[in-house]
């Protein structure tokens, strides 16, 4: 370990999350016994040519004599970690680490990181592609938009294993499920409600998309300019197009016109929005204010005019939280041996993760638990049955 000049950790040792991370928090450990000579003939050489042989003469076994079906490569190369930004591959490890941990405590998956020291489109998309024999999936991590969708829809293209982008629809999965519940609990469906979305990132793109494909009655965008709509002229493509999907009611303006008399305002943006104009939105609103650590709306603040708060953090209730997903989509994807995550396969997952919740619904309980153990399972068979009715299951 690197010392500073007088010999000290150069780090707070008495920071409890420094102390937990030293060594990282991934290890590898072997699944078979190492004891003697004829165990190492079978894990190794000359046992080890026969598996290599029939694989070889028959690539469907890789499946079933490799690590291939239950483990992800986590992939990123840094330019959009957290709340952090571009802080580099290096510096990304932690967060990829941390993935992994999720992947295997709360859906028994393994996974690897892999954290790319390159950052052009066509690189990363070739180095996935030649990464991927080993791997059952691939899960994108904090990669920068609009980048990500370029990535995600060419590897999409190139590979046929399952390729999820979490920070998109990790997301837009559990808001859609939480918001399922919270219209449910207010007496409304989706398609009574109309919605703003605060950021036409990864995530708000995703959660715009699944919310239509779920049937919401109107919903809204904007960026840090304003309001999206075929007007303006200053979008990218992808905002473009999102435009174009979007805004029925055809508003422009700032986020704070859009949000009078809106039901639901989804934050996946930061910044601040102000409090005279949540007090606009209709009665008995939704809002979820998703920024990490500083929600758009404190909860303190939220709660004087919505009927239902969620936010990001774990410090209150209904946590929007992507471990409620992609533990359970890939082990579910995996299970069957999907090419792909389908659209449908994702709203399965969302309706599933809704339905946890049951007649248990109330004000501060719109979304299970992270920690509630029937999270995951019922997930996975949700994706699983999903993926057999759209044709992309292979076993």
């Amino acid at each position: 370990m690197q010392q500073s000049s007088d010999g000290t950790p150069p780090y707070d040792v008495t920071d409890p999350a420094f102390a937990l991370h030293v060594g990282g928090k991934l290890s590898t450990t072997s699944t078979v016994p190492l004891r003697d000579r004829d165990d190492l003939s079978l894990a190794y050489t000359p046992g080890v040519a026969r598996i290599c042989t029939a694989i070889a003469e028959s690539p469907e076994l890789i499946h079933d004599l490799t690590w291939k079906s239950h483990v992800v490569a986590i992939v990123t190369d840094g330019t959009a970690v957290l709340g952090l930004g571009d802080i580099g591959p290096g510096a990304a490890l932690p967060v990829m680490e941390g993935k992994a941990v999720l992947f295997k405590e709360f859906g028994g998956v393994d996974a690897v990181p892999i954290c790319l020291a390159c950052t052009d489109v066509d690189e990363l998309v070739e180095t996935v592609v030649r990464l991927a024999p080993a791997f059952g999936g691939i899960n994108l991590e904090d990669i920068s938009a609009p980048r990500c969708f370029e990535i995600e829809n060419r590897l999409k293209e190139r590979l046929d294993i399952p390729v999820f982008h979490d920070d998109q629809h990790g997301t837009a999965i559990v808001v859609l499920a939480a918001l399922r519940n919270a219209a449910r609990l207010t007496g409304r469906s989706l398609g009574d409600l109309r919605a703003v979305v605060s950021g036409a990132g990864a995530a708000g793109v995703a959660v715009t998309t699944i919310l239509r494909e779920a049937g919401i009655g109107d919903i809204t965008v904007s960026d840090s300019k304003g309001v999206l709509h075929d007007g303006r002229d200053d979008l990218t493509e992808v905002k473009r197009l999102l435009a174009g999907a979007t805004n029925d009611s055809g508003l422009t303006g700032s986020l704070a016109d859009s949000l009078r008399g809106a039901d639901v305002f989804i934050g996946v943006s930061g910044g601040v929005v102000p409090e005279e104009a949540v007090a606009s939105m209709a009665q008995d609103a939704i809002i979820f204010a998703l920024a990490n650590p500083h929600p758009e709306i404190h909860p303190d603040v939220a709660s004087r005019y919505a009927r239902v708060v969620a936010t990001g953090r774990s410090d209150f209730p209904n946590q929007i939280n992507n471990v409620l997903a992609f533990p359970g989509v890939f082990k579910g994807a995996l299970e069957v041996r999907a090419s792909a995550i389908t659209e449908s396969m994702k709203l399965a997952a969302s309706d599933a993760l809704a339905a946890v919740v049951g007649e248990d619904l109330r004000e501060d309980y719109v979304v299970a638990s992270p920690f509630d153990e029937r999270v995951a399972p019922a997930v996975a068979r949700a994706v699983a049955e999903a993926a057999r009715s759209a044709g992309v299951a292979r076993r």
